[in-house]
């Protein structure tokens, strides 16, 4: 891309007298063309055998789009924006592993309000829960993220619901999950929030203030317990004893999946786009060294569609017996 008349013409003939069609005629993988030119040679006959006999040869294309063109004209011929080029890249490599899967996606902090303008929160930026919706769009899944304040960029093929406080994160994943095939809860939720909010901004008259707090509701336990066949993974950010919190929490809340990951460990985790984590499921354990978030995500996905498959393996036997 762009892939001018030029261009179309060479690759169609086989002409291979520069870089770009050199590499093009070389090349044993997958090819795709991003149309870009004036709408009348887009129209014009030759331009069409052309691109017929690219399609015949199987490769792919990607647009033209319709619309204002440089010369000042409109019509067809213009090259898909670069952000749609883009999802017709990951569309050709989507492994299908979670296809028409419906997963829903905690992401972010909450933040719970103590005053008008100040309230409790964590450090919690969300990209976790992001990629994790990115991994699992490119794994062909209809994804919905229930997201709290994040500057995250917004992936257009995942629909989104935003909520501040915990209390509404339960609210929209419980009217989200009952069709849902995974639910993966990354967010970092208040364990704990203001029993009273003040109506008014508090100043600061004493030497010391005193919050009473009251412990908000368990996303993720409420969800497997009223839905027990849904495939819910845990997230668990530890400061100490990060195996055995795991594994308990693992046990506690009968999770079919927890991805731990230690706290304090400078270049990863909060805020940083690189992580580290240990997945944990009730017949395995999986270590995940320091990768890019976007990349440990993949695995995650990849780690779930392997259980959900098998599970779903082991129910047919069963009903076959």
């Amino acid at each position: 891309a762009p892939a001018t008349a030029n261009i179309i013409t060479k690759i169609s003939q086989g002409i291979a007298d520069d870089f770009v069609t050199s590499l093009c005629l070389a090349q044993q993988g997958s090819l795709a063309v991003a149309p870009a030119m004036n709408q009348a040679m887009w129209s014009n006959t030759a331009t069409q055998e052309n691109i017929k006999s690219l399609q015949q040869r199987g490769i792919l294309l990607f647009g033209p789009a319709k619309g204002l063109q440089a010369c000042g004209e409109s019509g067809n011929g213009r090259m898909l924006e670069p952000t749609e080029l883009a999802d017709c890249c990951v569309g050709v490599f989507q492994h299908q592993a979670l296809h028409a899967k419906k997963v829903v996606i905690t992401a972010g902090p909450t933040i719970e309000p103590i005053d008008p303008v100040r309230f409790l929160s964590n450090r919690s930026s969300g990209k976790m829960g992001y990629a994790l919706a990115d991994a699992a769009v490119e794994a062909g899944a209809h994804v919905q993220v229930i997201t709290g304040p994040t500057h995250c960029v917004k992936n257009p093929r995942v629909h989104y619901q935003a909520v501040e406080t915990a209390a509404q994160m339960l609210n929209a994943t419980m009217a989200s999950i009952s069709d849902a095939d995974i639910f993966i809860a990354s967010a970092a939720v208040a364990d704990y929030a203001p029993l009273n909010i003040a109506a008014q901004k508090i100043k600061k008259q004493h030497a010391q203030l005193f919050i009473e707090c009251e412990k908000t509701q368990d996303i993720l336990k409420q969800v497997k317990h009223d839905y027990p066949d849904c495939f819910c993974v845990g997230f668990a950010a530890e400061t100490d004893n990060l195996i055995d919190h795991a594994q308990n929490k693992l046990k506690q809340k009968s999770l079919d999946m927890v991805v731990a990951n230690q706290v304090g460990i400078s270049g990863q985790g909060f805020d940083s786009d690189y992580n580290a984590a240990e997945i944990i499921w009730p017949q395995g354990r999986e270590s995940i060294s320091k990768v890019r978030k976007s990349e440990l995500a993949r695995k995650i996905i990849r780690s779930i569609s392997t259980l959900t498959n098998k599970n779903r393996d082991n129910v047919r036997q069963f009903q076959s017996q």
